[in-house]
């Protein structure tokens, strides 16, 4: 249900119909306007239950509406099967994957969640390839069935029998690093409350909130009493505080780029006379690019380099990357500008992911979450849709990504007012 995905059936399937790309987009943008309404109620089950449950019934419910596009005739069938689809896609996948690495982790959230982003970037690399494949041979019906088949059989039974909430319900810390020592408590209580930020608010930031926040509560575990200090925020105080409203922006902005861009992406090019099977290599490259991306993105991040100015750096690739793929007409510089744009969003996806553990904790970071998600996925619904009206009124992708460049590039400059948030209680 990955928007790069579905930009492989985007020619074969409106020749086929008759269908605009207005009426094409308009699914993505619904299927995102759906996971907006469920995201703060997932939000809050995969902070009870743990990611496992959710991700299984996610896999079986997107599953289920693949192989049932191999079998639409009409427009509302699609609408039927892909919007359900693309709702569990964009809300309780990406909750449940993400809000598990960060339960997990703190010292090398960043490692961890590159891992994470290397495994999403491998598949969304993957699957336009193997669905063009599967389309040249078989045609788009079977591809669908294939893709619907193979999401069942790997999706359900691992996460519903390998997953456990957090590292505090096993007896267990969250990585407290080989050989390193754990910080004592009488330290970590006694620290400062100034201490100046550092990186993205790793140590001054959170001894501070510690100290303003001795009210929350906190694990019974042995365990998690040794653990790493680290700042929880509820929801309330969350909503508070400044950087929370500047972060879920951005990710409208940069997430409304990433989903217009990547859905229409080979279209521009089979528009510009490539091939579809050399247009559909763009769309691969994006993907790819992602993950090399991710592995800047956090080594530099775990060199702490300040966060904000990491999401600002890759909203710039964005927004250049987006003029690039606009500007261009053959490979040659397709494939270059398709590359920069995904590593840009590669850095998005676990920048933003980062930045929101570690400036509001694990305790309460599914809710969190599950209230900015419906931003950065009203930003995709949002996307896709002025680029096809867009494209349907002109004839042309032009305007709809420089309209795209031009509002990540903002966002890049605005986030970078995003410090973290501080305990003033």
């Amino acid at each position: 249900m990955a928007v790069a995905t579905l930009s492989v059936f985007a020619v074969p399937m409106t020749r086929e119909f008759g269908w605009s790309y207005g009426l094409f987009s308009g699914v993505v943008s619904l299927g995102g306007l759906c996971a907006i309404g469920v995201s703060p109620f997932i939000g809050r089950l995969i902070d009870r239950y743990g990611s496992g449950v959710i991700l299984a019934i996610t896999a079986a419910i997107v599953g289920c509406c693949a192989f049932g596009l191999s079998l639409v005739n009409q427009a509302w069938a699609f609408y039927a099967l892909y919007v359900p689809g693309r709702m569990a896609f964009a809300s309780p996948l990406e909750l449940g994957t993400t809000t598990a690495v960060n339960n997990w982790f703190i010292r090398r959230r960043a490692f961890a969640l590159f891992l994470l982003t290397v495994s999403q970037s491998t598949g969304l690399a993957a699957m336009p390839l193997v669905a063009n494949f599967l389309i040249g041979g078989w045609g788009w019906r079977n591809a669908w069935a294939w893709l619907g088949i193979y999401t069942l059989v790997v999706g359900i039974l691992p996460a519903l029998f390998l997953m456990a909430r957090r590292p505090e319900d096993m007896g267990l810390t969250a990585d407290p690093g080989r050989g390193e020592p754990r910080p004592a408590r009488r330290q970590e209580e006694t620290a400062p409350p100034s201490a100046p930020e550092t990186g993205h608010g790793d140590t001054g930031g959170r001894v501070s909130e510690q100290q303003g926040d001795r009210s929350q509560p906190q694990s019974p575990s042995p365990a998690s009493a040794a653990a790493l200090p680290e700042r929880n925020y509820t929801v309330s105080r969350a909503l508070r505080t400044r950087a929370f409203y500047v972060m879920a922006i951005f990710s409208g902005a940069g997430f409304m780029v990433q989903a217009g861009v990547s859905l229409h992406q080979v279209s521009h090019f089979i528009n510009q006379g490539l091939e579809p099977s050399l247009a559909a290599l763009t769309a691969g490259s994006f993907a790819f690019c992602q993950m090399l991306g991710g592995l800047v993105w956090s080594s530099l991040a775990s060199r702490r380099v300040p966060i904000r100015i990491l999401l600002a750096a890759a909203a710039f690739c964005v927004s250049g990357g987006a003029l690039g793929v606009q500007a261009s007409s053959t490979l040659t510089w397709g494939l270059p500008a398709a590359s920069v744009l995904g590593a840009g969003v590669g850095g998005l996806h676990l920048l933003l992911r980062l930045a929101w553990a570690e400036y509001y904790g694990r305790e309460h970071l599914g809710s969190i979450t599950g209230i900015t998600l419906p931003v950065q996925v009203g930003g995709q619904a949002l996307g896709p849709i002025i680029a096809g009206f867009l494209y349907d009124f002109t004839g042309s992708y032009l305007w709809p990504f420089r309209i795209f460049s031009t509002a990540v590039f903002i966002a890049g400059i605005l986030v970078l007012t995003a410090t973290p948030p501080r305990d003033r209680s």
